[in-house]
């Protein structure tokens, strides 16, 4: 085969990857007709692909790349720490430099008394990770059969078994199990499921199906629970105000332990380092990833605080990755946090951008096809209906219409995920304030675009 590189002709790099590349969340036969988008650069909050076109990314890669593409100072911590230690383990009593600095920076950098790490490469990882943490900590204090752990329907937290089985996607469930010992409340989706409940009476219903589970399982049987303090891939879900004091009250009265999954809120998604933050949340452990390298290296953890990990640390805790603290993954996420924190990223996110971003995106509720605009420092989502009034859902099958408004995007120029009809946005959090006037611009006549496919065949019907 000839050698590839981004000179080669599109057509053979699509026939390829096609021929060859298993593609995550895909049905790869489609690939054989259609062919992949092929990303060749990128550069601060764009892209460019093998056709010349230049793709504002409003998804930061996969909710990632908080310090935007292209930055030089991680490239080169990258290549300082594999002349010095390219790769060593921390298994058995052994560390070095760089896992030793992140972990010290993370715990400076977490609420509260989360001051413990335990790596992973990525936040499915970190999740399986603090499935069998929860459960070693209970054994270890003679209680073992402590071992359930609740999740919400529609939450998200990798697509490993274990992660799989913490989430609650149906569809993931459906191909090859779930781990036992996991049971799932609903979600705080009030605008799909609130019915005629205002959104403080429903944000207290679904926070009381928690005691309602904690009580059906028995007390003395659940473990934890772990939940998103905003769901991301099940469509930037924002909570009724009233729903996280009310979890974080039946956690305290029963005395289990809190996982918030900040994979996609952490590291200044939200307009403070982390959501719980934002939110007020006091968790046990803290899922970490995407946000913590920029994804400019794939690495994720664990922030556990005290209490948690005196008692993990009290037994050989029999679990860990090949990868867990690399030496490079972790020199480049201390690059990126320190990027982060001088450049004051973060604040102006807090600020200046975000305030900005969210005056711009809720005004996307005066379009037709729109009836909720929710947005939440640099992460958003947008509800379309056929009926603003009735919070309706489409006729046609789930995720047609967002189907529909996403490949417009896609062909305006501009990433913007679909959930079933939720178009969501993550954009880089060093985006400009003329970068999300075009973000704006492109999502409206994306829109637009929509609603005119949506009356040409008949779509905007519901039920």
């Amino acid at each position: 085969m000839t050698l590839l590189s981004v000179n080669t002709p599109t057509e053979e790099l699509r026939r390829v990857d096609a021929a060859h590349h298993m593609h995550p969340f895909t049905n790869n036969s489609e690939l054989e007709d259609k062919g992949a988008r092929i990303i060749t650069r990128a550069e601060g909050c764009w892209l460019s692909d093998s056709e010349g076109n230049r793709i504002l990314d409003a998804m930061a890669g996969l909710w990632c790349v908080n310090i935007g593409y292209g930055r030089e100072e991680l490239s080169q911590a990258a290549a300082r720490q594999m002349s010095d230690l390219p790769y060593y383990n921390t298994f058995f009593q052994t560390s070095h430099v760089p896992a030793i600095a992140l972990s010290a920076k993370l715990a400076e950098l977490a609420p509260g008394d989360l001051n413990h790490v335990f790596f992973a490469g990525s936040g499915s990882e970190a999740n399986d990770t603090n499935l069998r943490m929860v459960r070693t900590y209970w054994q270890a204090k003679g209680q073992p059969e402590r071992n359930v752990i609740i999740g919400r329907w529609n939450g998200y937290h990798g697509s490993t078994v274990g992660a799989m089985s913490l989430g609650g996607m149906k569809g993931m469930h459906a191909q090859g199990g779930i781990v036992e010992g996991i049971e799932h409340i609903d979600q705080p989706n009030w605008w799909l499921e609130g019915g005629d409940m205002m959104p403080e009476e429903f944000g207290l219903e679904r926070a009381r199906q928690l005691e309602e589970k904690i009580l059906e399982v028995g007390p003395d049987k659940v473990a934890a629970f772990i939940a998103e303090p905003v769901q991301g891939a099940g469509g930037v879900i924002v909570a009724p105000d009233s729903y996280w004091p009310e979890i974080q009250r039946i956690v305290d009265k029963y005395g289990i332990l809190l996982i918030a999954d900040e994979v996609i809120c952490g590291f200044g998604r939200t307009g403070n380092w982390f959501a719980t933050e934002t939110l007020g949340l006091r968790p046990h452990i803290m899922t970490i990833a995407k946000g913590l390298s920029s994804g400019y290296q794939p690495i994720g953890g664990s922030i556990v605080c005290d209490e948690v990990a005196e008692v993990i640390g009290g037994v050989e805790f029999n679990h860990g990755y090949t990868y867990s603290g690399h030496p490079v993954a972790c020199a480049v996420a201390l690059e990126n946090l320190r990027l982060l924190e001088e450049e004051k990223v973060i604040e102006r996110v807090r600020d200046e951008t975000g305030p900005y971003l969210k005056e711009k995106f809720e005004a996307l509720v005066d379009h037709p096809l729109v009836g909720e605009a929710k947005i939440v420092g640099m992460m958003g989502s947008i509800a379309l209906t056929p009926n603003k009034e009735t919070r309706a859902v489409f006729a046609a099958e789930a995720g047609t219409v967002g189907f529909i408004c996403r490949e417009r995007c896609f062909s305006n120029n501009l990433i913007m995920r679909h959930v079933y009809d939720r178009m969501i946005i993550s954009p880089p959090l060093v985006i400009s304030k003329e970068e999300i006037d075009i973000l704006i611009e492109r999502a409206r006549q994306s829109l637009d675009e929509t609603h005119a496919i949506l009356q040409e065949k008949g779509l905007m019907l519901a039920p």
